[in-house]
Parts: C-alpha cells; structure tokens; sequence
C-alpha cells in the first residue's frame, strides 16, 4: 500500500507540475512572440519583462545565438539536441532533465522560423517532497506491519491458547499422568471439546486401573495353587530315583514349568504395581550393579563407574535391582553375554547402559522392544532361555516410575546392542 500510494501520489504531483509548466510556458513565449515582432527588438530587454520566478528560466534561441537572463552555459548544454531538432521544426516539445545535478522539467515552444524558446522549470522542492513523502510512507508502512505481526501474534496465541492445553495435557498422560484433565471454563467456545476430552480421560484412566487390578486379582489368585503345584512338585523331585527314566523327566519338566509360571506371576504383580510412583532414597548403585553381576557368575570387573559420576543415588532399590538383574538376563539369555555395565551421568539425570555380545536388535524393532511380552515371544519362537517374556517390560516401566525412559541402540564399534535406561533427577 505504502508503495502503491508513493507511485499514485508521485505521478499526480509530476503530472500536474508539467501541466502547469506547459501553460506558464506557453504564456511566456507568447511574451515573447510579441515582443520579438518590435523593430529592432531588444532580446534581453523582452527576456526581463517575464515574471519566472526563483523556480523557471528562460532561454532563447534566436539565429543561432543563446539569449537568457543570467549567463548559464551548463543550462543551455542540458537541452538535448533531440530535443532541439523537434522544436525547430514547429513541434512543441516537453522532457525532464537534469541540470546542475537536480531535476528539472523543460518545455520547449517554437516562436518562427528562426526563433525558439526554452523554460527551464527546476522539480528540486518536488523531489525533497518525493523524499519526505517516502520517509513517512516507510515509517508508515513498518509502524503498520510491525502492529499487525504484533496483533496477529496476540490474536493467535489467545486463540490457540486452549488447544495448547489440550496438546500440554495430552502430552502429559502420554507420560503416564492420567490425571491431568482440561478446565471446561477456560474457554466457553471449547467446552463440549473439554468435557469430551475429560471424559475420555476418565474412561482411559478406568480402564487402565481395570486392567492394572485385573492383572494383580489374577496374579494373587494363581499364587495359592501354584504354591501347591511347586510344593507336590518338590515332592517328585526328591522321590526321582524311586521312578523310571520317563517318569523322572517329566517331573523334571513339570517342576522347571511351574517355577517359570511362578516367575510370570510375580512379573505381572510388579507390573501391576509398576505405575506407582518411585520412592526414591539414597542406594550404592555401584555395588547393587557388581552384586547382580556376582549373582550371575559374571565379573564384577565388568561395573565401570563414571569419572564424575558418584557410586551412591536417589532410586528405588527394589526397582533398580530390578532393572539390572533384567538386562543382565537379557544379555546373557540373547545378546551372549554382557560386554559392560556402565553408570554414568547426563545432568541430572544417572545413566545406567548394558552393552552385549551380539547380535543385536533390528531398526524396527527398537521401537517395540520394551512393550510387553516383545522378547518372551522371541524367546519361545528360538526355544530359548526360562525368562518369562516380561523382563524388558519391567524395565521400561521401571524407568518410568524414575520419570524416565529405556532405549536400545547399536553398540559401538560394532556387533552387539546397547541397553541404556535414563533416570532423572536420581543425582541432584
């Protein structure tokens, strides 16, 4: 707009300039004329009987001769020869120029065969104009853009302020916390869209507590005849050499199931009770790692404690215990075994990583790796180890209730995977 104005105004102005210059032009050289068809006219005496001004000079050409007013060869050199030639042969003619490095108009008015008049008309005030109208119109154009960015901005963030909750407390139950909800007050255009959302919430989080207590129900309920199972298991055990081979194998397989399903069960307890928050105390996290490792006949050597990373953090216990029995098994039952265990620091936050043997995780399965019941089944499909399918599972949520998060990667330099669990605010 700024521009478009700049350009309206700018013709108008020149336009209306060069038609007053053509008149006042016109009039002067019929001045002159008039004074030229005297006898013996005297050419400077015509020339000062013009009322020019401070802003137009005059200029005549007579038998091939330059008259003005004031002596000025710089004024005559600025009429082009084009120019010249057009209005010597009768036609009236009008071009801007420049002269003495400001603009001017000239109009150029055939008197007679042998005469021709020429009016300087100088544009510098219009020119300061053009640059003040400039100046105000930029001003103009950035105060406007400025205050429309500024007002879009306000506009956009008050009314995409209730979506960025619903986006903050959608994050928020992403991360576990089903209880964050939207406040249907905040905005009256969005209530049906709060009430909806709460309700979903709520649903969700039903459901979820359903499934939780289910788990658990049935978890404690298979406890009891399980125990029974194990104890007349034992029994058979003892009693092996008083059976035949047959007999004595399948006793053998009836009592490794059954202490198998008795780890299931207690995995799916802690699943059940893995969305508590953890309660947090101070634990030699060092030491807990090489007793893992010397109850697995591992190397306690195989620990490595970061340079600025101290030995003792604020965790759970149990679940930490938890977390490194479950990786180690996991290392041991399908990575080959454990390379190294490493603790270490980001911020705050205490890094505990696993490296193993091989052969490693695909790229797409990385995403799904810690969902429940992932390894048990690659585990059942390689008829390996006695894990119960839940180890990754528990670490995952194991971090969780940490406020934070496991990931596998490649291990570096080559061969093996990295299992690295990231627990927040356990060194501050």
């Amino acid at each position: 707009m700024a521009l478009v104005s700049y350009e309206l105004t700018r013709r108008s102005l020149l336009d209306e300039r060069e038609r007053t210059a053509v008149r006042a032009a016109y009039f002067d050289a019929a001045v002159v004329r008039s004074g030229l068809d005297a006898e013996a006219p005297d050419v400077a005496e015509v020339l000062r009987s013009l009322d020019t001004g401070s802003s137009r000079r005059a200029l005549l050409h007579r038998d091939g001769q330059w008259y003005g007013l004031i002596a000025d060869e710089g004024l005559t050199a600025a009429i082009p020869e084009d120019l010249q030639r057009l209005v010597r042969s009768g036609e009236p003619a009008v071009q801007r120029v420049r002269v003495d490095g400001q603009a001017a108009l000239l109009v150029g008015v055939p008197l007679s065969g042998s005469a021709t008049y020429y009016e300087v008309n100088s544009l510098g005030e219009l020119e300061r104009t053009f640059r003040a109208l400039a100046l105000t119109l930029t001003a103009v154009a950035i105060m406007v853009a400025g205050s429309g960015a500024a007002l879009g901005w306000y506009a956009t963030r008050h009314s995409l302020r209730p979506l960025t909750a619903v986006a903050d407390a959608a994050e928020r139950i992403a991360a576990g916390d089903v209880t964050a909800r939207l406040d249907p007050a905040t905005d009256p255009d969005l209530t049906r869209l709060s009430t909806s959302f709460n309700h979903m919430v709520d649903q969700l989080a039903r459901r979820i507590e359903r499934d939780r207590r289910f788990a658990a129900d049935v978890s404690h309920e298979l406890r009891s005849p399980l125990q029974t199972l194990a104890a007349a298991a034992s029994v058979l055990q003892r009693r092996r050499a008083h059976h035949d081979g047959r007999t004595a194998t399948a006793a053998g397989l009836v009592a490794d199931e059954i202490d198998r399903f008795q780890r299931l069960v207690n995995d799916l307890i802690d699943l059940a009770r893995s969305d508590e928050t953890a309660r947090r105390a101070a634990v030699d996290v060092a030491a807990l790692a090489r007793a893992a490792c010397a109850d697995r006949d591992l190397p306690p050597a195989l620990v490595a404690l970061g340079a600025d990373t101290p030995a003792t953090w604020r965790v759970e216990r149990r679940r930490v215990a938890q977390v490194l029995a479950n990786l180690l098994d996991n290392a041991v039952r399908y990575g080959a075994g454990p390379v190294a265990v490493r603790l270490s620091r980001a911020g705050d936050a205490g890094v505990i990583e696993v490296d193993d043997h091989g052969p490693g995780v695909p790229a797409e399965d990385r995403e799904t790796i810690f969902d429940r019941f992932v390894r048990g089944r690659a585990a059942h499909d390689r008829g390996a180890g006695d894990g119960t399918g839940l180890g990754l599972a528990l670490v995952a949520q194991h971090a969780a209730a940490h406020g934070g998060r496991a990931e596998v990667a490649d291990r570096p330099g080559g061969g093996g995977a990295r299992f690295r669990v990231t627990l927040p605010g356990s060194l501050s």
